[in-house]
């Protein structure tokens, strides 16, 4: 394989894993690739999906990197390490950590190695609930600015602040040790760079605009007395947090030589600014001003960015924020989002595969072989299974009907506290129904984001969609183009987040001036696009009402 003499690596750090990716910056494309899946989270240590409690330790992402970077070299042909030119990282978020006066978090730390407090608080965390309710409080009722107001006007349980005051009121310890608190996104190039100071630290635009109530117009991040208003426990932690933020085409440094050893790269190898993943993912789907770009996974995140008005912002309610060059530099960047997708389809799967899993073992006439291999098969088919079967249902107006807030809502109108509904079940209410239902909630919550952004004045002239589904459901798919009666094209890159990444690199080390040259020379383009089919999509017209009304019912009843 021949490949140009610049390279870079893109890194994805996900839910479950992280990814390196090599790309050759001449035409974007993947030299080579591994994923290393996080042991410790694999394992199940430090979470209670009971009680919303998902942390990841730090050694997990350390190990991680250096493992799928190494592996990802030993792919790749010979000569490629020499090649590489700069690296840039995205992650999930917001995914915060309590670290000490260097920048280690905590749970690196003597004394912390196994307290969860101490460790990375994960995007889906939902254990802020009571804190993020007083954080949109106080915000409407202290008599001064109301912070929330460039994220969409409601704070979620899923971001930085309410975390932060969780962890310092439930653990004295952590409080006591904590000097300061970083984004993931933000320690793993300051790791990288040998800059992880948390008074100089650079910090990510994206994280810092979307998930913590930073903003120029106030001089950066809330002022000491609204925070002390919240719980005077944050006092004097603004201080020890960050005022300047930085863009994801910016550089933070080069590798020190000890991480340029561990890694078998160079220490001329430049670390940009990181991101969260959904933002470095737009720009690897070749986002376009006014395009929606869905990342499809778990959850979905929704990107749009918009030339920055003249006349002032014009606030959009109800989102995870607008921020000025949070996706693309020069761009306000609009983010929204739903917080279970596919994660609402591995619920039902493990609801309908719970008799295999607990049954087959008192079936003595089978072995342990075969009841494995039966777990196993059913498993791996059965959502292609159920998804061809509801597929080939009559749409029903009348019929199946769900909400998909298994996981609260993200957006529109953050509220962590609403939980999923199904209604409309009869005698005949078998599993392709009740899934192609839940199939069509997803949807439903969809549309309810797009129609959002319109309502507000935000014009949407295509989508696209990354992440697995997309590649993997020709049904949901068509479901979701009939609903949102939109064409969604779908992205060539099985990695787009990384590839964004990769793109972000080429920039930071000055390969390519700006984001827009690196999408041109490196996108992957689109493989498949998904037309809304004009029968279904009147249909659905009359089915999204009834999904709105059983919404605005069930909302009714979660609200005080």
């Amino acid at each position: 394989m021949h490949t140009s003499d610049n390279l870079v690596i893109g890194i994805d750090y996900g839910t479950d894993s992280v990814r390196a990716m090599i790309v050759d910056t001449a035409d974007g494309r993947e030299i080579a690739t591994d994923v290393v899946y996080y042991p410790r989270w694999k394992a199940g240590k430090f979470c209670k999906p009971a009680t919303n409690q998902f942390r990841q330790h730090p050694l997990d992402y350390i190990e991680g990197l250096s493992q799928s970077i190494r592996n990802a070299l030993a792919k790749a042909p010979a000569g490629s390490a020499e090649k590489v030119r700069g690296i840039s990282v995205d992650t999930t978020g917001s995914t915060p950590c309590a670290v000490d006066r260097a920048g280690t978090p905590l749970a690196l730390t003597p004394g912390f190695e196994e307290n969860p407090n101490a460790m990375f608080v994960l995007w889906k965390d939902h254990t802020a609930v009571a804190e993020a309710e007083e954080i949109n409080t106080v915000s409407k009722s202290w008599g001064g600015e109301d912070y929330t107001k460039f994220e969409g006007g409601i704070y979620s349980s899923e971001w930085f602040w309410s975390k932060i005051l969780h962890v310092l009121r439930e653990d004295e310890a952590v409080r006591k040790a904590a000097f300061s608190w970083v984004e993931h996104c933000d320690w793993i190039p300051a790791v990288l760079t040998g800059t992880t100071d948390p008074l100089t630290m650079k910090r990510s635009r994206t994280a810092a605009g979307h998930k913590a109530m930073w903003h120029p117009s106030w001089g950066g991040l809330p002022p000491n007395d609204f925070l002390t208003r919240l719980d005077p426990l944050l006092d004097g932690l603004r201080e020890r947090l960050f005022t300047e933020t930085y863009t994801g085409d910016e550089s933070t440094g080069t590798l020190t030589a000890e991480w340029a050893e561990r890694l078998g790269l160079s220490t001329e190898v430049t670390v940009g600014v990181g991101a969260f993943d959904a933002h470095f993912g737009a720009v690897g789907a070749e986002i376009e001003p006014n395009t929606l770009v869905k990342v499809m996974g778990t959850s979905t995140c929704d990107m749009i960015t918009v030339e920055m008005p003249t006349g002032g912002e014009k606030l959009v309610s109800g989102i995870c924020g607008q921020v000025n060059g949070s996706i693309m530099p020069g761009l306000l960047g609009l983010e929204a989002g739903q917080s279970a997708f596919g994660d609402i389809y591995a619920w039902f799967h493990q609801v309908l595969m719970w008799p295999l899993h607990n049954l087959l073992g008192e079936l003595s006439y089978l072995d342990a072989a075969t009841r494995k291999k039966i777990v196993s098969d059913v498993g791996d088919k059965l959502i292609a299974t159920l998804s061809d079967a509801a597929e080939n249902l009559p749409m029903e107006e009348t019929g199946v009907i769900a909400l998909d807030w298994m996981n609260g809502r993200r957006t529109p109108d953050a509220n962590q506290m609403l939980k999923g509904v199904i209604g409309g079940l009869n005698l005949g209410s078998d599993a392709p129904r009740i899934f192609r239902a839940l199939v069509e909630a997803t949807a439903f919550g969809a549309r309810k984001i797009v129609d959002r952004f319109v309502e507000e004045g935000v014009a949407i002239n295509g989508v696209i969609a990354i992440g697995g589904i997309p590649k993997k459901s020709p049904f949901i798919m068509q479901i979701s183009a009939d609903v949102l009666n939109m064409p969604i094209k779908v992205v060539a890159s099985e990695q787009a987040c990384a590839l964004g990444s990769a793109m972000a690199a080429a920039v930071a080390c000055g390969i390519y001036p700006q984001m827009e040259a690196a999408q041109k020379a490196m996108g992957s383009g689109f493989e498949k696009v998904y037309h809304p089919n004009p029968d279904r999509a009147a249909r659905y017209e009359a089915i999204y009402r009834r999904y709105s009304k059983l919404a605005d019912l069930i909302e009714h009843q979660f609200t005080p």
